[in-house]
């Protein structure tokens, strides 16, 4: 049996990007094959479809790309305990397997039973967004309630989660964002919205116990004044430079969000009840993959793309 796969054979811009017909996968005693419905479009898609992802050589090419997924168990191995043929689960794929195909394989510590309430489209948008603004403020961050949280790059896929989850902790949340991201940063529960090209945020935040960095650069060498002693720099974009921390008396941290079902499951149950909400900027067929990785690399997304499989 065969399913449809999109993959890279080289490292390229969108064109290298192809549909094979490929083996499905059989799922091993502690894994799951899942049944594709949506799978989202990352910044690290195109960075690996690039070359430009650390942990991915050309030694590993072929490859599928994608990391999030959502979909319906097709199969189990006999050691796993907690789905079923024919639940519904959404996961964050380690960069082994590629989830931009019709059927992938899931650890079953990666996986998460879908939150009540979502489609599929919806569902896919989640995990990787998502658990990359957990891991950063919480496992990395240490944000806890009544702390000040300043977030760059707020309206973008993690930073939407990250000023939610910031919220609902208890933490005074700052961001910065463009002009016409303003009132939506304003509608995640942001107390100082921060419109980055027509002011400076160190006028506007001071005494950061924590700077979640999403745009590096200019951005985060600047972040370093508005932090207070002891404060916390994280970014999802290179560890920050230990010079500085030492300099400004604070801690650095870069990181890469790693699967975490257990971590998927907490957050689906905010979902499902409402605290949190994820926004979806745009769906693609997927037959239109080379289009939705165009949108998300080189236009102003907010939230999420997504593809639809089925």
């Amino acid at each position: 049996m065969t399913m449809r796969a999109l993959r890279i054979h080289e490292f390229g811009g969108p064109e290298v990007m192809r549909f094979d017909d490929v083996p499905v996968p059989q799922p091993a005693d502690d894994e799951l094959l899942l049944r594709v419905h949506a799978a989202s479009v990352n910044p690290v898609d195109y960075k690996t479809r690039e070359g430009k992802f650390g942990p991915v050589g050309e030694d590993q090419l072929p490859l599928t790309l994608g990391r999030d997924v959502s979909g319906t168990v097709e199969a189990c191995g006999r050691r796993v305990e907690g789905f079923r043929p024919g639940d519904e689960a959404y996961a964050m794929l380690a960069h082994d397997r590629g989830a931009f195909a019709e059927y992938v394989i899931l650890k079953e510590d990666e996986a998460s039973p879908k939150p009540g309430g979502l489609g599929h489209v919806e569902a896919a948008s989640v995990p990787l967004a998502a658990l990359t603004a957990w891991q950063g403020l919480f496992d990395h961050g240490g944000l806890q309630a009544g702390q000040r949280v300043l977030i760059h790059g707020a309206a973008g896929g993690v930073g939407h989660f990250a000023v939610q989850f910031a919220r609902e902790k208890g933490a005074r949340v700052h961001v910065t964002v463009s002009e016409r991201d303003v009132e939506f940063a304003r509608r995640l529960g942001a107390d100082e919205v921060i419109d980055y090209r027509s002011e400076r945020f160190e006028d506007r935040a001071r005494d950061m116990d924590l700077v979640f960095d999403l745009i590096a650069g200019d951005t985060q060498q600047r972040s370093w004044s508005v932090l207070k002693p002891g404060g916390t720099m994280v970014s999802t974009l290179g560890p920050p430079s230990e010079d500085e921390a030492r300099a400004h008396h604070a801690r650095g941290v870069g990181y890469m969000a790693e699967p975490n079902g257990g971590q998927l499951a907490a957050i689906g149950r905010m979902i499902e009840a409402g605290s949190v909400v994820p926004e979806i900027d745009a769906t693609f067929p997927f037959d239109d993959a080379r289009a939705a990785e165009t949108h998300k690399q080189e236009d102003h997304v907010r939230g999420k793309v997504v593809l639809r499989l089925a």
